[in-house]
């Protein structure tokens, strides 16, 4: 199975109830792009237009290799259109607040599935008939794991045990997989001068390393101080990975426990196999459809009779860790997300389409077409129904 043979194949178009008016003082647009991730698309247009970062605003991050539709705003922007390359901003009108995730109701997808025989065809299809019964689990699929290194090591869960320096390193030295040239060489020279921070600082380029190792030169032994200067945005991402990693960890538990082996089937993520429903029992199809489980987090007080309890008790005493525990000591910020994610996601307006390949001779593709609300993977649909 081939997906995203070419950017055309995969296709992701935001959907908002945000309607433009007239009046306010935030100019809305729809930014159109392939090839392109949302902020390198946003760092052009900021260069076109010579904007501050502040001013602009967005739901999402949407796929590069992809041709997605979402909207910004900009405080006070320009009311007209601009094109660059492969990206486009098409001015809609004026709001009175800045565009955020909370604007969007859903994402609408058509994916070309490539490269597929008639017997995995003849399985997709059958795999497209039991989720429109069962449901898909909302499991946070492998791009939210994009800093987990080669060694499946967090860095967050290094900051929550207190070990900076590892945390430190994984941030910075760890290889990774789609690594380039420039970002080997400087973790090669980081690797070999650990810890000999003058002699690494005179040898590292200008850039956000160079300035922690520069403050471990004046501070040898404050890699706490170092963390705590990571950009905000990687210390996000650190703590996300690690907390979607657990929350995956509790719907795969609650799965196996209720539903049990002979419903269920696995697909593989990055960090491991995961269970999913081909059928759910009538006694339990409630309890599935209403069931959501809260993003772990020291911040989350349960109820005494909270449901979900010993699930992610059980979920983190395989981290060695408590609830209580699930936080960085010492530390004002980051910290981890509060909130509750719905465990069973029901694709809306699921259809889909069998026909030859022209780009694959003698194969077949299947073109599915279907709404998520926002935060769920489109990926996972396709790892459910192809078995990928």
């Amino acid at each position: 199975m081939k997906l995203k043979q070419q950017p055309e194949d995969f296709r992701v178009e935001e959907l908002t109830d945000t309607v433009p008016a007239d009046a306010g003082d935030f100019a809305l647009y729809r930014l159109d792009k392939t090839g392109w991730t949302t902020p390198d698309a946003l760092a052009a247009i900021r260069r076109r237009w010579q904007l501050d970062f502040r001013r602009l605003s967005y739901g999402g991050l949407k796929d590069r290799h992809a041709v997605t539709s979402q909207h910004v705003t900009v405080f006070r922007g320009a009311k007209r259109n601009l094109s660059h390359e492969r990206v486009t901003l098409a001015y809609l009108g004026q709001c009175a607040e800045p565009f955020t995730a909370a604007n969007i109701r859903a994402n609408r997808f058509t994916l070309a599935l490539r490269s597929l025989s008639d017997s995995a065809v003849a399985h997709a299809e059958d795999a497209l008939r039991e989720v429109a019964v069962a449901g898909v689990p909302n499991y946070f699929d492998d791009q939210r794991f994009g800093s987990v290194g080669e060694a499946e090591e967090f860095v967050a869960k290094e900051m929550v045990f207190g070990r900076f320096e590892r945390a430190l390193w994984l941030a910075l030295a760890a290889p990774y997989e789609f690594d380039r040239a420039d970002a080997k060489r400087e973790k090669a020279t980081l690797i070999e001068l650990w810890g000999k921070w003058p002699e690494c600082q005179a040898k590292l380029p200008k850039g956000h390393a160079r300035s922690l190792v520069s403050y471990l030169a004046a501070h040898p032994t404050d890699f706490k101080g170092a963390v705590a200067r990571l950009r905000p945005e990687l210390q996000g991402l650190y703590l996300s990975a690690y907390q979607s990693y657990l929350w995956n960890k509790m719907l795969a538990a609650w799965l196996t426990a209720t539903l049990g082996a002979e419903n269920l089937t696995t697909v593989e993520l990055k960090l491991g196999r995961v269970p999913v429903p081909v059928r759910v029992p009538e006694g339990h199809r409630a309890a599935w459809e209403s069931l959501t489980l809260p993003l772990p987090s020291a911040r989350v007080k349960p109820a005494p009779d909270a449901a979900w309890q010993p699930i992610v008790e059980e979920a983190l005493k395989s981290e060695g860790l408590t609830l209580a525990e699930l936080k960085v000591k010492g530390m004002q910020k980051p910290f981890f997300s509060k909130g509750d994610r719905s465990a069973c996601v029901r694709p809306e307006n699921l259809s889909h389409t069998a026909e030859a390949d022209e780009l694959n001779r003698g194969r077949k593709k299947l073109v599915l077409r279907f709404d998520l609300p926002r935060g769920s993977y489109a990926t996972m649909l396709v790892k459910r129904v192809t078995g990928n």
